[in-house]
């Protein structure tokens, strides 16, 4: 048999492509080939229903009915899916492959996407992998991140997952929505075999050992009175920075035990005594939980996409930096249940933040959900401030990333505008618009600006895109089991959080930032009201505004903050209100509840360089 030297060349040049992916993109030959571009998928016709079932299917099948249904996600990633599509997915399964979906729907027709009753595994080995660059998360930022469900330059879907658990295998990002709108979530379940935080409850303590139980999920071994956590393609040793949760009170901080010197034995089925000169910190009672605090991901991460729901989600385990939106337009995020799962006795259901939001537009509401067991705060939304470096032309700037764990993505495009803001007193004082941003490394951007600069710029002063502001509405949702703030909200949009249950925050339950010098999270509010919420035993100050600026001016940072007609029910010696830098801020008709010793209000509530301030009809009660 004679082999045309023409195919034979095109087929060495197939092989080369394929290894130069595999190389430069960090994927094994056999993960590129399972994962076609775009540009090489088969187009359905539309108003088609495709079955799949990881049991009775075959990916040979046509896929068009049940009888003949596809074993894998093989055929789903190799199509368009079109208006009025509908993919049924049987369970329960083990999927080696992402499920990467590429749909077509129309206003009118959506494409359907519903994974009926069950346990779907995914494993990451095989999975499709990208590089991304997630804000507040760039520990590991070049090593491509394995994604479970990965949704990409789609439009109107729904996926329906009603008594769906999508359980983790290892460290991945649960689901992702790249260039996207018009993607609705609805009542799914997620959670890790082995989340990536550890627990244990200490039983007994004496002078010299504790006993510990470890959670039958935190899976570790002992090997000279060491103790290693191991995990699904990870593992470590304990750090000295713990969370305690005190399950009478649920109230969850953060405390430093020093690991060194302690020995570990072996005394039976997930029990433990750990042997030490001094107890460290170890308290009978209390359930620990430890992690190995790497930024290396994101449990769900949505990017430069819009008009985005997630509904009726049910969340036990997220590893990473929590859902993370950056550069969206339009989020809603209703009945999203963050817990663990009732019967799995485990605490902690997120390896950092819950929600964070990084640059993006358009409304945020957080409505109807729990947000509980964090290892970080359970909302964050912000900007990013960026350096300005140099000024090449008039009318160009090089801009700068600053924080090691925020940096790479695309935070400005042609068409946005962007305010000048002094790092010092946090003002602005100007404005342009983007015509050009080029990207000159992973931490610079080269700006060309449609007019030159007239302002004269001091060292150190940053650059924030005001084109993405959000507007935020968070309203009937309970927040507890959190070891730093409920909800940090530092952006230029109309804000409102009202009608929430905020329990035993450790610190903060609502926090107003604003800063060009540690993590660069901008954005001056002018306009935010926290009304009608319930403030249960939280860290104080239970409402901080607390901008960085190191200089004051007549001009204030943050203005038009109104707080009123919420419960505060205070620990002692907390205060309620503090607030720096605002101004026009008003603190009316709110009650607070104190212990028996005589509280004055001015021991409540208190501001620093604030102006127009207005204190009025507050009450307080002896609790």
């Amino acid at each position: 048999m004679r082999v045309n030297n023409s195919n034979q060349s095109g087929f060495r040049y197939l092989i080369f492509l394929l290894a130069f992916l595999a190389i430069h993109i960090g994927l094994p030959l056999y993960a590129v080939a399972k994962y076609p571009d775009i540009s090489n998928r088969k187009v359905s016709p539309g108003n088609t229903t495709y079955y799949m079932d990881a049991e009775k299917g075959n990916d040979d099948n046509s896929g068009v009915d049940k009888k003949h249904s596809w074993k894998t996600f093989k055929q789903v990633n190799r199509r368009i899916f079109s208006a009025g599509d509908r993919i049924v997915i049987t369970g329960p399964a083990d999927f080696r492959e992402s499920l990467f979906l590429v749909a077509r729907g129309s206003n009118k027709k959506h494409v359907k996407l519903v994974f009926e009753k069950g346990t779907y595994n995914f494993y990451p080995e095989a999975s499709f992998k990208k590089q991304f660059f997630i804000s507040n998360t760039n520990d590991d930022a070049y090593t491509p991140k394995a994604i479970a469900i990965y949704i990409d330059s789609s439009s109107y879907v729904d996926i329906e997952a009603v008594g769906a658990k999508m359980l983790m295998r290892g460290k991945m990002i649960e689901t992702c929505i790249d260039h996207s709108h018009d993607i609705k979530i609805h009542g799914a379940t997620y959670d890790y075999y082995r989340p990536t935080v550890s627990e244990l409850e200490v039983i007994k303590t004496a002078d010299n050992f504790a006993d510990l139980k470890i959670h039958p999920d935190s899976k570790y071994s002992i090997k000279d009175s060491l103790l290693t956590w191991e995990g699904e393609g990870w593992g470590y040793n304990s750090i000295s920075l713990w969370q305690v949760l005190d399950p009478a009170t649920g109230h969850l901080q953060r405390v430093d035990i020093n690991m060194e010197g302690l020995k570990y034995v072996a005394s039976g089925i997930n029990n433990v005594r750990v042997y030490f000169k001094r107890n460290p910190g170890f308290k009978a009672g209390l359930v620990y939980q430890n992690r190995d605090i790497t930024r290396d991901c994101a449990g769900i991460f949505l990017v430069r996409s819009n008009n985005l729901v997630l509904k009726n989600i049910h969340i036990n385990f997220m590893h990473g930096m929590g859902a993370v939106s950056q550069f969206c337009r339009n989020i809603t995020i209703d009945s999203v249940f963050v817990k663990p799962a009732a019967n799995s006795g485990r605490t902690c259901a997120a390896w950092a933040d819950i929600l964070h939001f990084s640059g993006c537009v358009g409304k945020i509401s957080i409505i109807n959900s729990w947000l509980s067991g964090a290892n970080d705060d359970a909302v964050n939304v912000h900007g990013t401030y960026l350096r300005i470096i140099q000024q090449p032309q008039p009318n160009q700037l090089l801009v700068r990333f600053m924080h090691n764990q925020t940096f790479g993505f695309e935070a400005f495009v042609k068409g946005d505008s962007i305010a000048f803001v002094h790092s010092n007193s946090l003002l602005q004082y100007g404005e342009s618009i983007v015509s050009k941003a080029v990207r000159v490394n992973d931490k610079d951007i080269l700006l060309t600006l449609k007019a030159p600069l007239t302002d004269t710029i001091m060292p150190n002063d940053v650059v924030e895109n005001i084109t993405w502001t959000p507007r935020v509405y968070i309203s009937n949702n309970t927040i507890e089991r959190i070891p730093t703030r409920g909800i940090l909200v530092t952006t230029r949009g109309k804000a409102v959080i009202e009608n929430n249950i905020f329990r035993r925050v450790n610190n903060s339950a609502i926090a107003v930032a604003d800063d060009a010098a540690s993590w660069y999270e901008s954005g001056m509010v002018k306009s935010l009201a926290i009304r009608n919420n319930k403030f249960y035993l939280c860290g104080g100050p239970v409402v901080l505004v607390s901008p960085e600026n190191t200089q004051n001016n007549v001009i204030k940072v943050h203005n038009n903050i109104l707080v009123t007609g919420n419960e505060f029910i205070l620990l002692p010696a907390t205060e309620a209100v503090y607030a720096k830098s605002t101004a026009n801020i008003r603190v009316l008709n709110n009650s607070f509840k104190v212990t028996s010793t005589p509280v004055a209000k001015a021991g409540l509530i208190k501001f620093k360089d604030c102006t127009n301030t207005l204190v009025l009809l507050n009450r307080i009660y002896n609790r």
